[in-house]
């Protein structure tokens, strides 16, 4: 399993998600959606290992993934005024999308 062919995907898929809900800040959520990730990266590459070798369910991986929540700051899109209701929906998505995506590479 290569980690950063995944690592990839997900910042390439991430992306999409957000340019498609918020384009106009492209700048801002590119550095949020880099940000997470370089803080995630170890715990994610760990989790997904296990993942991939059964050890843990894909329950387990998404309730690990969505402990990640609070790291994905979204720093750029708040200084430019998007609600925190707004902000909290769009962090389930990015969580969605990142479960997605490795459920996709894996099974």
């Amino acid at each position: 399993m290569d980690f950063e062919k995944i690592l990839k995907e997900l910042k390439e898929s991430l992306l999409q998600v957000l340019g498609d809900q918020y384009g106009g800040f492209k700048k801002e959520t590119k550095k949020d959606i880099e940000d997470f990730l370089n803080a995630s990266k170890d715990k994610l590459e760990r989790w997904t290992k296990l993942l991939a070798s059964g050890d843990i369910s894909m329950d387990e991986y998404q309730w690990l993934v969505k402990s990640q929540k609070d790291l994905l700051a979204m720093k750029g899109l708040e200084k430019v005024g998007i609600s925190k209701i707004s902000l909290g929906h769009f962090k389930n998505k990015v969580i969605k999308t990142v479960v997605d995506i490795v459920k996709g590479i894996i099974f």
